[in-house]
């Protein structure tokens, strides 16, 4: 049972829990790989109302879209992984927020309407084998909250890609 008397922080804790139980039980269905993916990345959209929300594989040469939210495709839904922000998340291992895109050289452009953009690779068994690219259409989007939530997601998240067919 919840305490009735709670902080914020124990709401927004309380709250990640819940999206977090959704994502395990997309992750432990009867859907396959891509319909799982395009499932989760719809949670994780509705979770933070965030833009847009893709999951990518990352292989040793390139990073390739599984699925994502919306009905059109990223504009780079495969690249090699030594570019974009993504392939800056991977290479150092780290998650990237950019509160702004348009400084960033290294940003390949999803979509005209992104601003901002957050990625947060996935590891399994010490390899980066994923990312949770998230992106708004503002500036300076991404709290401190939201950073917890998505580090949160890529532990969450790490089935879809511990499977030996997975990429």
């Amino acid at each position: 049972m919840r305490p009735l008397n709670f902080t914020k922080v124990d709401r927004i804790r309380w709250r990640m829990s819940d999206i977090y139980a959704d994502l395990r039980t997309v992750l432990g269905s009867a859907m396959g790989r891509v319909a799982k993916a395009r499932s989760l990345a719809e949670a994780l959209q509705r979770a933070r109302a965030y833009h847009w929300v893709g999951l990518y594989d990352v292989t040793a040469t390139e990073i390739r879209a599984i699925a994502w939210t919306g009905v059109a495709a990223p504009a780079f839904p495969t690249f090699p992984r030594s570019q974009g922000l993504n392939g800056a998340a991977v290479a150092s291992g780290q998650p990237l927020v950019v509160q702004d895109v348009s400084r960033d050289p290294r940003w390949l452009t999803t979509f005209r309407t992104s601003k901002a953009e957050a990625i947060f690779p996935v590891t399994v068994r010490g390899a980066i084998v994923g990312t949770i690219d998230v992106e708004s259409d503002h500036i300076n989007a991404f709290a401190k909250a939201d950073e917890e939530f998505l580090r949160g997601a890529a532990e969450v998240l790490r089935p879809l890609w511990d499977d030996p067919d997975a990429v």
